[in-house]
């Protein structure tokens, strides 16, 4: 896949080139495409200074303010993931309850690698983050959207290094803060599955599955009020 090159800003001084190179691009395109939701692990282990580049990664999200809502759990306790597994397994059952006519076929999904995956970490908002208020004053939910694109940032950093992620949002999170003893205040988001795989799936699992489908870009685009199609350059 080729991408177009960026315009160039008109400017007296000499050309910097700003944009990657199409190797570089191509690489950043790639991560983003192949990027897979893992629901199957490999077991194995993830090498701590790999772990801790993703982690890096993560932390090098933008966010609203610079307020860095983001904290991560790793769970090493045994008991502590089999505690997070039955959580799940709790959320899962009363999902399929809700989702009616679908309930069997949601039932026959895999929606976690927890039990497999090599890691397990626990990702949180953090407790005080009503004191930031940049950016925040009438939009409060740009916590978890900063929190979100540090998640990303990890997940498109693991795909690269060859390590398979799974985000899993099936529990209770007020269950879940009591089970890890967080703070007041403290919100968890996320369970990260990370770990090897066999492989990556070639398209989503969801859509592989005929849960569902990508939408086409060209119906989520408008152009100066809701509804009206984005206009032809």
């Amino acid at each position: 896949m080729t991408y177009p090159d960026p315009p160039r800003l008109i400017d007296s001084a000499p050309a910097i080139e700003l944009a990657f190179s199409a190797a570089e691009r191509s690489a950043v395109y790639r991560a983003i495409f192949e990027r897979r939701d893992m629901r199957h692990f490999a077991g194995g282990m993830v090498a701590p200074e790999a772990m801790r580049r993703l982690l890096t990664a993560a932390h090098h999200a933008p966010s609203v303010g610079f307020m860095q809502p983001w904290r991560f759990l790793r769970v090493a306790s045994a008991s502590l993931r089999t505690g997070l597994h039955a959580l799940v397994e709790q959320e899962r059952a009363a999902t399929a309850r809700a989702l009616g006519e679908r309930e069997e076929a949601f039932m026959r999904l895999k929606v976690e690698g927890l039990r497999e995956a090599a890691e397990l970490w626990v990702v949180a908002l953090a407790d005080g983050r009503e004191k930031h208020i940049f950016g925040r004053r009438t939009l409060p939910q740009m916590d978890l959207a900063s929190a979100a694109c540090a998640i990303q940032n990890l997940w498109l950093a693991a795909r690269a290094e060859g390590v398979g992620v799974g985000w899993v949002s099936l529990f209770d999170p007020v269950a879940v803060a009591a089970l890890l003893q967080m703070p007041a205040g403290a919100e968890p988001i996320a369970l990260l599955c990370i770990g090897p795989v066999q492989a990556f799936y070639e398209e989503p699992m969801l859509q592989k599955e005929s849960w569902a489908q990508r939408s086409p870009l060209d119906d989520l685009l408008f152009e100066d009020s809701w509804g009206q199609p984005l206009g032809k350059p």
